[in-house]
């Protein structure tokens, strides 16, 4: 492994070879951007890493007849910081596409700066529609999960079930923001009503103010826009103030296994929420799973699973291009089917990855038959349901 130290201290970055049989500069690099050590370590962070050195392994090692190679930045949730490193990435380190992106700020702004130098970007930790809409990219490409499919297969089940009135807790940022407004669109196309919403800063630790706020509006269900450390902090608070004990109930919008895992069946149990994976599911899901488990003691989430499914499919595609450019890679991302344990599905022109979605409620600890035993799969959201119709799209590339 070789430490590369960024400019003013901001960051560190991992290089981690698939392959000693050549020099790095003769290499295909793929970074792994994400957050390494904040709230949304457990997200993707390093077993992201872990899902990506899997695809390149199971892919052979090897492209195009060089070596592959995995390099590892920490963006801190901070954009700028971000933009840093994909600039040094894309300038000195021969980097040709940068994957998970975990933060929807951060994946709009490494996108944007990929489009300027003709690089692929495989967004599967954010959440944010704009990244195949008004800020789309034709190298950009969207893979796991957006705000769409997580506000559409949530809020139609609950309100379904008689969760007609609802309040939102918002991250205050553009990942907080687009949730909200997709949540409060569906709810109300569906016959419910939004009483109140309030954003709340990245990683906070105290709930106590905004959930109150919750409280007092009386509304059926509290909403929670936002993921990683802040869902399981808000979670955990809204149990110790015993909310659901007042006849309310919380529906995370984004929630991941691992989510799940550090808040325990006694406190998640009776979630309901939308997930593009479960480790569960399947003969061919768990059998990847098991591996992944072998290599870092837990189960993958959806960002994990997503980041091997996109690394994978992208390494596909440049050795049907022949060519390592972006613009070509691309063009074979959208034209090849994607085919493996995470999704059957494809890309369509505006990067946004098509496949089903579930339907999943926390089990009660009594349900759970062994660790990492959540999950009930309530029903598979089909692919077409999961994602924004092209006809509502803003994206430049989209043909009307």
């Amino acid at each position: 492994m070789r430490f590369i130290s960024l400019a003013a201290g901001l960051c560190a970055v991992f290089v981690l070879q698939s392959s000693t049989s050549a020099p790095a500069q003769n290499a295909i690099r793929i970074g792994i951007l994400n957050d390494q050590a904040g709230p949304y370590a457990d997200f993707g962070g390093k077993t992201s890493v872990t899902a990506a050195q899997m695809a390149i392994e199971d892919f052979g090692g090897t492209v195009l007849g060089k070596p592959i190679e995995v390099v590892v930045g920490d963006h801190q949730n901070k954009p700028d910081v971000a933009a840093s490193i994909a600039r040094r990435w894309f300038d000195l380190d021969n980097v040709s596409a940068v994957a998970d992106l975990t933060n929807s700020a951060v994946a709009l702004a490494v996108q944007k700066i990929a489009n300027d130098y003709g690089k692929v970007t495989l967004s599967t930790g954010p959440a944010t529609t704009r990244l195949t809409n008004e800020d789309c990219s034709p190298t950009g490409f969207h893979w796991a999960f957006d705000t769409y499919s997580q506000a559409v297969g949530t809020a139609r089940a609950i309100v379904g079930q008689g969760g007609k009135s609802w309040f939102i807790l918002a991250a205050d940022y553009a990942f907080g923001h687009q949730m909200a407004a997709d949540l409060a669109r569906v709810v109300k196309e569906n016959g419910g009503s939004v009483l109140g919403e309030v954003r709340v800063p990245l990683n906070t630790q105290d709930f106590s103010s905004f959930l109150l706020q919750a409280s007092s509006s009386k509304a059926q269900i509290i909403g929670l826009a936002n993921a990683g450390g802040d869902t399981i902090n808000s979670v955990k608070q809204a149990a110790e103030f015993r909310i659901a004990a007042g006849g309310q109930k919380l529906a995370g919008l984004v929630v991941v296994l691992s989510d799940v895992h550090a808040l325990g069946l006694p406190v998640a149990n009776g979630l309901i929420f939308t997930t593009a994976f479960y480790w569960d599911l399947n003969d061919q899901t768990r059998a990847w799973s098991k591996r992944f488990f072998d290599k870092t003691g837990r189960m993958p989430g959806m960002v994990q699973a997503g980041t091997y499914s996109a690394v994978l499919h992208y390494l596909k595609a440049m050795a049907a291009a022949g060519s390592a450019d972006g613009k070509a890679v691309a063009a074979k991302m959208r034209e090849i089917k994607v085919d493996d344990f995470f999704a059957k599905g494809f890309v369509r022109e505006d990067g946004r990855m098509v496949h089903d979605m579930l339907l999943v409620e926390v089990k009660k600890p009594e349900e759970s038959k062994a660790a990492w035993d959540y999950y009930k799969v309530l029903r598979t959201i089909p692919a077409n349901d999961a994602v924004q119709p092209l006809s509502q799209s803003k994206c430049s590339l989209v043909k009307k």
